[in-house]
């Protein structure tokens, strides 16, 4: 089945975030594909804050890799950013099946990198730029 949210504007993000998180609910393993500065980070945010994580604890991993954001239940969610992985070794390096494996929400920009390491039940997401301002969300289960 296709799946496409419209987002229209940072205003429209909320919404955006919760009907995404009722679409995908049972998916743990979510990996974002988007050129540089499509918003996978703002959209991950907007995420992250309908959990109930602090916004302003959200930032992107990627000096990191990983960053750990605790939900409203006090459930980890795992963000990781790829972009600087150059081999497989490194994300490996950091324990990537422990996260992968931990059943927790873990959130993935820059899947791309690591592509061969992931597992057949990961939701790859398209973020599309439609607009100076808008963006399309997209995926098939």
């Amino acid at each position: 089945m296709h799946h496409e949210i419209i987002i229209a504007g940072l205003e429209g993000l909320p919404k955006a975030a919760a009907q995404f998180l009722s679409e995908t609910k049972g998916h743990t393993l979510i990996a974002f594909q988007a050129p540089m500065g499509a918003g996978k980070t703002t959209f991950i945010t907007a995420l992250c804050k309908e959990l109930g994580v602090e916004e302003d604890a959200v930032s992107s991993p990627t000096f990191a890799i990983v960053n750990e954001y605790r939900g409203a239940k006090g459930d980890s969610i795992y963000h990781f950013d790829f972009y600087r992985i150059e081999r497989n070794e490194e994300a490996l390096d950091i324990g990537l099946y422990d996260y992968l494996d931990s059943g927790s929400l873990c959130l993935m920009e820059w899947p791309e990198n690591i592509e061969s390491l992931l597992p057949e039940e990961t939701q790859f997401v398209r973020i599309s730029v439609t607009g100076k301002d808008s963006r399309l969300i997209s995926w098939d289960d």
